[in-house]
């Protein structure tokens, strides 16, 4: 498994990484005590899942096994639902479907404290990362899997991996 970890100062003790700029002012702030997972939808043809889609989705699922998890969020399509159910069905959790633009603002509020799973595309994927003011790179590809994390100060640091095949 590769990991990448950065550290990240968005509270008002933190510090930014040399290359790394902090977020402006209206950046969109992981409440403190909050993990977001986020990761893009498995291999897809058309609305569908694949079979290596298929299977990432249950790589998801058992990278995530020993992760306590309160919320599961997707895009309503089908291939990201498709995504996420492997790991909703392991936590007895649904998956909780919102609109797919300003992501970040809707999936936090209200969860502060909580571990959340978010399952999107490139696009809203890219949108969050931006508007949470993180450095790239964000978790666009297949396999990739982002650990957004707020300590009780507020200060977010972010480990990106990879699953499965």
């Amino acid at each position: 498994m590769h990991r990448r970890d950065m550290l990240l100062g968005l509270g008002a003790t933190g510090f930014a990484l040399a290359g790394c700029t902090a977020p402006s002012d209206d950046a969109v702030r992981v409440p403190a005590n909050t993990t977001l997972i986020m990761v893009r939808h498995g291999e897809k043809s058309g609305l569908e899942l694949t079979r290596p889609g298929q299977e990432r989705a249950a790589a998801l699922a058992q990278r995530l096994v020993d992760v306590p998890l309160d919320r599961v969020y997707s895009t309503s399509y089908k291939r990201n639902v498709l995504t996420a159910q492997p790991v909703a069905d392991q936590k007895g959790l649904e998956v909780e479907t919102v609109a797919d633009f300003d992501v970040a603002p809707q999936i936090l509020a209200g969860n502060g404290g909580k571990t959340i799973l978010w399952v999107g595309n490139k696009g809203n994927l890219s949108q969050m990362w931006e508007a949470m003011g993180l450095p790239d790179p964000a978790p666009l590809e297949y396999g990739d899997i982002a650990f957004v994390r707020a300590d009780g100060q507020g200060r977010v640091s972010v480990s990106l991996e990879r699953f499965g095949a």
